[in-house]
């Protein structure tokens, strides 16, 4: 019988709500730095740069492109959606306008860089955009040699300037696979966590309806008896009591088989059928009252031990409300099914007014219902049993 266990639910995975997830291969650290790299060699190497005149156009521009670029390490819901396309826009027209009033220097860089970087933050489509705009600007700035200055750079170079965006795009893929394999093994995770407790509960369904067969059914049956002694004793009929007091002591005795029948059930030990449920009427006082029809077979396990608790239910429940009457049990194995009929006659003793659990007829439901199997219950209307009761299973193997 596995062990009810409780399963330690670990909490949601790391990373949740912080951002974008770093893809393998791709170190943050390494992306800054090189970020810091290019901010420092556009102020080392582009010119002129001074406090006046172009100086402070070039100046001004390499502040936005710097800004823009550095930009990009913030996490995606730092940035409202209205700026999400908005910065991205703005560096590439401020990098295109940097080559056009620098003289020389590497400000090429920043349309590297932020281009490549708006494959991975943008969607395909606008990025691709955005990267067609960028290489016309810079190729037009550097084709026309528009604005004060000369750039030395070939035109070409300005075109090329859009080409990072494919890189990015396929680091957007592998970032969205990323997340991806993460958010399914999150589920795989929390479905067998799931599937754990689902376990669980159903295996303490099944030692509830096993310890209620054998602990309620038993010693309310035992109480019937104690209880009929109990009244009798003032009648002065002492055979009577004898008898009853027999009674509760084979009713004990026959408690106790039922107690190891349910640890074998628990044990999921194999019983054999048609032995056992011969055993139990038996014992119960009804003898030969087992039919069988067709061949007989060995059955799975599951469908034994429910089959068995169906008539230990049945017992109990004609001995408690149809005392004395006739009990018929049959046992049929079909072609793909095994069926269980088991059905009581009308009461020919006084009928305790004791009152059961109530849970008797759910647990065989229940019992039948895991296996995919069917059940019916209710009162006999024709027949020599007419005024008693039946319970039929049909159980699947």
């Amino acid at each position: 019988m596995p062990e009810a266990r409780n399963v330690p639910d670990h909490g949601p995975a790391p990373h949740q709500g912080a951002g974008p997830r770093p893809v393998p291969g791709q170190n943050p650290w390494v992306q800054r730095a090189l970020t810091v790299f290019v901010i420092v060699a556009a102020f080392w190497t582009v010119r002129p740069l001074g406090p006046s005149g172009q100086g402070v156009a070039v100046a001004v521009l390499l502040l936005v492109n710097s800004v823009a670029l550095a930009a990009r390490h913030l996490p995606e819901n730092r940035i409202p959606p209205r700026l999400a396309l908005a910065w991205p826009t703005l560096g590439v027209v401020a990098a295109a306008a940097l080559l056009g009033v620098s003289s020389t220097g590497t400000g090429y860089l920043f349309t590297y860089f932020l281009v490549g970087h708006i494959g991975v933050r943008l969607d395909p489509r606008q990025s691709l955009t955005l990267a067609a705009l960028c290489g016309l600007l810079c190729g037009g700035v550097l084709y026309f040699h528009l604005g004060p200055g000369h750039n030395p750079l070939p035109w070409t170079l300005g075109l090329a300037t859009g080409a990072p965006v494919l890189v990015g795009i396929l680091n957007r893929s592998r970032r969205r696979a990323f997340d991806a394999a993460i958010a399914a093994a999150g589920s795989a995770e929390r479905a067998a966590r799931a599937e754990a407790r689902t376990a669980v509960l159903t295996e303490r369904s099944r030692i509830a309806r096993d310890v209620h067969d054998v602990l309620a059914h038993s010693l309310a049956g035992i109480n019937m008896q104690l209880e009929l002694a109990d009244a009798l004793i003032d009648t002065g009929d002492l055979d009577r009591v004898r008898e009853a007091n027999q009674k509760a002591h084979s009713m004990v005795k026959e408690s106790l088989k039922q107690a190891q029948w349910t640890v074998h059930a628990l044990r999921e030990d194999a019983l054999p059928l048609v032995e056992t449920l011969t055993a139990m009427l038996d014992t119960s006082g009804h003898r030969d009252a087992l039919t069988v029809a067709g061949t007989v077979r060995e059955v799975p396990s599951r469908v034994t031990q429910n089959l068995l608790r169906i008539a230990q239910e049945s017992l109990t429940n004609a001995a408690r409300h149809a005392p004395g009457g006739a009990v018929r049990a049959e046992l049929t194995f079909g072609p793909a099914s095994t069926a269980l009929r088991i059905r009581n006659g009308p009461a020919t003793r006084t009928v305790s007014t004791g009152a059961g659990s109530g849970m008797g007829l759910i647990g065989m439901r229940e019992r039948v219902a895991l296996l995919e199997g069917t059940i019916t219950a209710g009162p006999v209307t024709e027949g020599p049993d007419a005024g008693g009761w039946q319970v039929e299973a049909r159980i699947p193997g």
